[in-house]
C-alpha cells in the first residue's frame, strides 16, 4: 500500500545544495559580469516598450491641455525668464570679474564641458539601494564614474553602462561618498549617503569645526570625479555631544532625488584636466632638479677646522627657514 504523504527532499540536503550554489556564484561573480551586461543590453528594448504607455499618456495629457492652462504656464515662464535674465546679467558681471582675478593670479580658466540631457526610465524598487536608469548608454559615450546633475545640484554618478542605458547611483545611497566643501569658509569634508532619499551625512567632522545649520556645501573637485563648485546639499542639523570626538552633521540634498525626471550627464573638461596634469608634471620635474642640485652641493669638499669654528651654528627655526 502506498503512503498517503510522500516524503520529499530532506532539509539537510536542501541546505547543502544552497550553500554549494552560493559558493559557486561567489567564485564566478566576476566571470559572469560580461554575461550580465549582455543580458541587460538585450533587455533594454523591453524597458523602452514598458515606457510606451506612460509616454502615450503624457502625450495625451499635453494634447488635451486647456487654453487657460497654457496661458497660465506661458505667463509663469515669462516671469521666470525675466528673473533668470536679471540673474544672468549679475552672473555675467561676476564672470568678468572672475576672469580678471584669474588673469592676475595666473590661474587657468575652467572651460565649458560637454553635457547631454537624459531621461529617467526606471527607479530602483529595492529600498536598500538608491539608483535610477537613464536612456543613454555606451552608444552615447557614457562611461562609468560619470557625474550626473539636475537643475538643483548633483544627483550621483554612473556605476553601470550598457549599450542603450546606464545606471546612476544616487548620492543618498549608503555606498556613495563625495568630497565637498562649505562655501562660507571653504572647510573640506566628505558627504556620504545613509540610505535616506532626503538626507545625507558629513563624516568625521571635528567638534571644533566652524559649521552650522544653513551652510551650503558644494563639490570640492578632489578625487577628479565630480567637477568643482556644483551644489550638493544644505546643512540641516549639527549635534555636538559630550564624550564624542566628532560632531553629527546631517544635510538635505538640493537635488530632487525622489522625483527626478530629467538629468544632465557631464563630460569632464579634457583640456583643463590635461593642463592640471602638465602643471603637476612640471612641478615634479622642478622638485627633482632642486633635489639633485642640493645633493650635488652636499658632496662638496668639507671646510677646514678654522673655518668651521668661525661659523655660528644656526638655530632650529633658522635651519627650517633655510631649508
Amino acid at each position: 500500500m502506498k503512503p498517503i504523504f510522500v516524503r520529499g527532499i530532506s532539509n539537510q540536503f536542501r541546505l547543502t545544495l544552497a550553500i554549494m550554489m552560493s559558493v559557486v556564484l561567489l567564485v564566478a561573480n566576476e566571470r559572469l559580469e560580461p554575461y550580465r551586461q549582455s543580458l541587460a543590453s538585450f533587455l533594454s528594448p523591453i524597458q523602452y516598450l514598458a515606457n510606451v504607455p506612460g509616454a502615450v499618456l503624457d502625450w495625451s495629457a499635453e494634447s488635451l491641455a486647456t487654453r487657460n492652462m497654457l496661458a497660465k504656464q506661458n505667463k509663469d515662464l515669462l516671469r521666470q525668464q525675466l528673473l533668470m535674465s536679471e540673474r544672468l546679467q549679475r552672473f555675467e558681471h561676476l564672470r568678468q570679474e572672475n576672469d580678471r582675478l584669474r588673469a592676475l593670479l595666473g590661474s587657468p580658466l575652467h572651460m565649458d564641458s560637454r553635457k547631454v540631457v537624459a531621461e529617467v526610465m526606471e527607479v530602483a524598487s529595492d529600498p536598500f539601494h538608491h539608483y535610477v536608469v537613464v536612456n543613454h548608454g555606451a552608444g552615447s559615450g557614457v562611461f562609468v564614474g560619470q557625474p550626473v546633475v539636475d537643475a538643483q545640484g548633483i544627483v550621483g554618478q554612473v556605476v553601470q553602462v550598457n549599450e542603450l542605458t546606464a545606471r546612476v547611483l544616487l548620492i543618498s545611497d549608503e555606498s556613495h561618498g563625495i568630497p565637498v566643501r562649505i562655501t562660507r569658509n571653504d572647510v573640506r569634508l566628505v558627504a556620504k549617503g545613509i540610505g535616506r532619499i532626503d538626507e545625507i551625512e558629513l563624516q568625521y567632522v571635528a567638534k571644533s569645526t566652524d559649521i552650522e545649520a544653513g551652510d551650503l556645501i558644494v563639490s570640492s573637485g578632489l578625487g577628479k570625479r565630480f567637477p568643482e563648485g556644483y551644489p550638493v546639499a544644505r546643512i540641516t542639523d549639527v549635534t555636538r555631544e559630550d564624550g564624542q570626538s566628532y560632531a553629527k552633521v546631517r544635510a538635505k540634498p538640493l537635488a530632487a532625488l525622489d522625483r527626478v525626471r530629467y538629468l544632465l550627464l557631464i563630460w569632464p573638461d579634457i583640456d583643463a584636466t590635461k593642463n592640471r596634469e602638465d602643471d603637476a608634471a612640471n612641478a615634479a620635474s622642478i622638485n627633482g632638479h632642486e633635489g639633485s642640485q642640493t645633493s650635488s652641493d652636499s658632496n662638496e669638499a668639507p671646510k677646514s677646522t678654522s673655518e668651521a669654528s668661525n661659523e655660528v651654528t644656526p638655530t632650529k627655526p633658522e635651519q627650517e627657514s633655510q631649508s
